[in-house]
């Protein structure tokens, strides 16, 4: 069951190390997934979390973030959201749910007790665990611990310049900014409803684009999940060519709606281009905003006559929007992009970089990485045999990153740690060499 530890305690030392045959670094939405897998496979293991369970949703998000997916299909089989089914929760119902189906499924967890580090035993199977709790032995570990691990800031504004810098992680309201106008780096999920929310708080806000994907939040009365779903995007194995680092700009917010560039600018919002460079107080925008505008429109107007398509192929009493398609001119500041801006002159005291996260896997001191340290892993299989990835996008699928797209992985990856268990325990038939074989016994008689 899920057990409450006091963080910091300690072990004291000399104290012989917990014998576990899965460990589970992380108590997110991966590692009670993986939890849920590894009990029905009947094997043994143990979740450990640093903070609480589904802490990241607690206090890494803005506090008006909800659900990108609606609550009928991001969520695990087994149980349903307390919202309407069409409805996007928010960021605490979410980790209310996570907790509770750990609750539901009575995972062994751990909370308050930090991986400090896992190694590879010499010489035989298993890792070596150490914990802030004491030393652990695993013969599998899990790093369940997903992709949101460090916030990326751009080295571009020194640290020491006149302006309040955050990463989205730590963006909760715009009370906590000071007064004056934003610059939102970024044009993600994140960046786009951090800057819609600034603007309607009546700040003036700066947001620069980047390459991104903008799919419609819904058409002809389906959302757009349910739409890669029966159009099979949400089983595409990798992202297009050229496309691996681009962001999604889907939104949830306010009941859901499709992110419109046009119409954040039409609300006051200043597009820019990407953020490229910083010099006495003045910033540099390459000049790509039309390009990355006009690329998201392209695979935003793709989707929509894919399900026209389905729509006709499949006779299904969908209504029409043609409206949708009719997407408007550009606005002026796309059509004549800032190329310089001075920061100090435009209002503006804080940039919030919606920029991303890296991987932390210091811990992690195992041959599991390629060499940009990286998890190198097929479908979350690492090439260091016991050790696998859970969390991460595109794990194994566009779905990856999704509640239910997690919880799909984590089976894959319960049945794979079952089948190495099978390997592990055979043992063969021994068999004495010098005593007498049937071929033996057989030419013996031939002789006689």
């Amino acid at each position: 069951m899920v057990e409450l530890a006091t963080p910091g305690t300690q072990t004291p030392a000399g104290t012989a190390a917990t014998q576990v045959e899965v460990l589970v670094v992380g108590a997110g939405q991966a590692g009670i997934a993986m939890s849920e897998h590894l009990t029905a496979q009947g094997i043994n293991h143990l979740v450990l979390e640093r903070d609480r369970v589904a802490e990241r949703w607690r206090t890494w998000r803005w506090d008006s973030l909800v659900a990108n997916g609606p609550a009928w299909h991001d969520r695990f089989p087994g149980l349903e959201f307390d919202v309407d089914a069409d409805a996007f929760a928010t960021k605490d119902q979410v980790a209310d749910y996570l907790g509770s189906y750990a609750q539901r499924i009575n995972a062994p967890i751990r909370t308050g007790v930090e991986v400090t580090s896992v190694r590879k035993k010499q010489g035989e199977n298993g890792f070596h665990v150490e914990t802030s709790d004491g030393p652990i032995e695993a013969d599998f570990v899990v790093a369940a611990t997903g992709a949101f691990q460090t916030p990326v800031i751009p080295a571009v504004v020194p640290r020491d310049a006149p302006f309040h810098q955050i990463h989205s992680s730590d963006y909760h309201n715009p009370q906590q900014l000071p007064e004056g106008g934003v610059l939102v780096v970024g044009a993600g999920s994140s960046g786009v409803q951090i800057a819609a929310e600034l603007r309607a708080s009546g700040r003036e806000t700066y947001l620069a684009v980047g390459p991104h994907d903008r799919p419609p939040r819904s058409y002809r009365g389906r959302d757009f999940c349910w739409w890669l779903g029966v159009l099979g995007k949400w089983d595409a194995a990798a992202p297009p060519a050229g496309a691996e680092h681009v962001t999604i700009a889907v939104s949830g917010a306010g009941g859901g709606h499709t992110v419109d560039f046009r119409q954040l600018a039409a609300d006051g919002i200043t597009l820019l281009g990407r953020a490229q460079a910083f010099d006495a107080g003045t910033m540099t925008f390459a000049a790509d905003l039309r390009t990355n505008i006009e690329n998201g429109d392209a695979t935003y107007l793709a989707m929509l006559r894919e399900a026209d398509d389905y729509i006709e192929r499949n006779g299904l009493d969908l209504p029409a929007e043609p409206q949708a398609h009719d997407l408007g001119p550009l606005p002026d500041c796309v059509t004549d992009p800032i190329a310089q801006l001075d920061l100090a002159a435009a209002g503006i005291t804080s940039i919030v970089w919606a920029t991303g996260f890296a991987y932390d896997y210091g811990w992690l001191k195992v041959d599991a990485f390629d060499e940009k340290g990286r998890p190198a892993h097929q479908r979350g299989v690492s090439g260091e045999p016991g050790i696998y990835f859970l969390g991460l996008p595109w794990l194994s699928r566009r779905g990856s990153s999704f509640i239910w797209g997690v919880w799909h992985d984590a089976k894959y990856l319960a049945d794979q740690i079952a089948i190495q268990r099978g390997y592990r325990a055979y043992r063969p038939e021994r068999v004495d060499p010098a005593a007498p074989s049937d071929s033996d016994a057989l030419a013996a008689q031939a002789v006689s």
